[in-house]
């Protein structure tokens, strides 16, 4: 079988689903994000969930970001 998508291996064939267990929808200044928890306890965040699209204009909410 081929497969023809734009997305990666490991995001179509995921490795194990231990890797998301500390992953999250959580509402940051009002605006819903997907964030992964550090081991500091921390949050980084991983995409914004919005259909505003002057929040991507906001560099608060840019992927790799830390909210604490």
């Amino acid at each position: 079988m081929i497969l023809y998508t734009p997305l990666s291996e490991n995001d179509v064939f995921p490795t194990n689903e231990t890797d998301y267990t500390n992953r999250q929808c959580v509402s940051y200044n009002g605006k819903s994000c997907y964030v992964e928890q550090t081991e500091n306890g921390e949050y980084r965040i991983l995409q914004l969930l919005s259909t505003d699209p002057k929040d991507f204009l906001d560099m608060s909410y840019t992927p790799g970001n830390i909210i604490k």
